[in-house]
């Protein structure tokens, strides 16, 4: 690519839109270097079985987004940004050291509560940030850099974890004394961004719930909700791929290879949407997780489960960057924060409930359920979107 391409394709971006993107990436590193290896540090190390294990991540899971939402009010009622989200990362990467000294599965909760709380705390003043850190025709630029930083964290997190273990042979516990020093870092980024001042506006409207809120951003909620209720959790994809035969090794590989392809497919995702509409691309990120999870229903075979699983990392690019850039466009910009917390919460809340449902219908009615009622949401997710959701003419969101 020419010098001339690449300021074109990186046009409208700013340095802070840089150092959000690198935040992300040190984050997610932090986050994915642990999360792995956290069930076998509880069930082998600390000998806690199946039940503690599941407690502790449907309480981790459950904080963060809940307080997400929350802490996006925070944020516009302070009109601060970078400084909740600092105290988001700072409490995030300095609780994960403390997992590893639990000498028992309740102190790994706690430490785990405090780390989802810090998650939850910085993700929606990040994300109003980010929505700052250009302007609207080229806001899905900047969710797609960041998207992209978190998408290659996750796929850098695991293969460092493997490095540390197999090949350099430490003890388990110090991947999570390690996982400090990219959280730090993460902290280092949001530290040298340069906050734009907030519209006083947010103090006038403050009041009000989410009728403060425009229509079109309520039935977002709506359609977002429609569809997550059959968005389970990934360990689902992962259980069945192991389930098929394939090897653990080749299991985290195929992970790995998820998150690349997210990473790769951000950036772009979030170019296209300024040009083409964010709606249609969100929808075409349900089209692409419809056909993955109807793909897991029906096929039985590991390559195919390898390529699905690749295949879903382009929804997972394209919806976690486009997503959050159209609930930020259809949020008036000083309650932009609480817009996009209440959108992640949304996505994180129906995701619980899909979660459980999902668990049952594996237990009780046979594996392949659990997708086909996922393939089934996110049609009904992507119909309720282009009914409830139609943007004026011009709009990025169009």
């Amino acid at each position: 690519m020419t010098r001339d391409g690449a300021k074109g394709l990186l046009s409208g971006l700013s340095r802070n839109t840089v150092f959000l993107a690198l935040s992300s990436l040190f984050a997610d590193i932090a986050t994915e270097m642990l999360y792995p290896v956290l069930p076998i540090y509880l069930t082998q190390t600390l000998k806690a079985g199946g039940g503690a294990v599941g407690l502790i991540e449907g309480v981790a899971e459950g904080t963060q987004n809940v307080v997400q939402g929350f802490a996006g009010s925070l944020s516009d009622r302070l009109r601060r940004r970078k400084s909740v989200a600092l105290v988001g990362y700072a409490i995030a990467a300095l609780s994960k050291p403390f997992i590893g000294l639990s000498s028992a599965w309740p102190g790994v909760l706690g430490a785990r509560f405090a780390d989802r709380f810090g998650t939850g705390i910085r993700s929606a003043p990040r994300d109003a940030l980010i929505a700052a850190s250009a302007d609207e025709a080229h806001r899905g630029k900047a969710f797609g850099l960041e998207g992209a930083g978190d998408n290659a964290g996750a796929f850098i997190g695991p293969l460092l974890a493997v490095l540390l273990l197999v090949t350099l042979g430490i003890d388990l516990r110090w991947i999570f004394y390690l996982a400090v020093i990219p959280g730090l870092l993460a902290f280092l980024m949001v530290l040298l961004v340069r906050e734009r001042p907030v519209s006083t506006f947010a103090k006038a409207k403050f009041e009000g719930g989410l009728g403060r809120f425009p229509r079109k951003y309520r039935a977002y909620l709506v359609a977002t909700a429609l569809f997550g209720i059959g968005n389970s959790s990934n360990a689902f994809l992962i259980l069945e791929t192991k389930d098929l035969g394939a090897s653990l090794t080749v299991t985290i590989l195929i992970y790995a290879a998820f998150n690349l392809i997210a990473a790769l497919a951000s950036y772009p995702a979030g170019a296209l949407s300024d040009r083409f509409g964010r709606r249609n691309l969100v929808v075409l990120a349900l089209a692409v997780f419809f056909t993955s999870y109807l793909g897991f229903a029906l096929t039985h075979n590991v390559v195919a489960i390898g390529l699905l699983f690749a295949l879903y990392g382009l929804y997972q690019g394209v919806f976690r960057a486009v997503g959050k850039a159209l609930a930020s466009d259809l949020s008036p910009e000083a309650l932009r924060a609480s817009g996009v917390g209440w959108y992640g919460a949304t996505v994180g809340l129906s995701g619980l409930v899909a979660s459980a449902v999902a668990g049952q219908l594996w237990d009780r009615v046979g594996h392949t359920a659990v997708f086909f009622f996922g393939a089934m949401t996110a049609v009904i997710g992507a119909v309720a979107l282009l009914l409830l959701v139609r943007p004026a003419a011009g709009t990025p969101t169009t």
